[in-house]
């Protein structure tokens, strides 16, 4: 695909068709990485835990004294097998 580099404001942007995207998963609004490999750019999705934190981070969060108990979430609303 050849596209060329245009000034939207004070940046520069590509624009880049629906099915080059869908080719690589990444849709309108995705995060995306952009890096200089051998003089090349190259644009891949974001790899990111959503919300920006890990199991461990939100593990970390637990109080000490947290005492985990059963939930009663009622009866089946589907083909749920209790």
């Amino acid at each position: 695909m050849i596209t060329k580099v245009q000034k939207w404001g004070n940046s520069q942007g590509l624009r880049l068709s629906r099915e080059l995207l869908s080719d690589v998963r990444i849709d309108v609004g995705d995060a995306v990485d952009v890096s200089v490999h051998d003089g090349s750019l190259v644009i891949t999705p974001a790899r990111r835990v959503r919300g920006g934190l890990d199991l461990g981070q939100l593990v970390g969060r637990i109080p000490e004294d947290y005492t985990p108990e059963e939930l009663n979430w009622g009866p089946p609303a589907g083909r749920e097998v209790w």
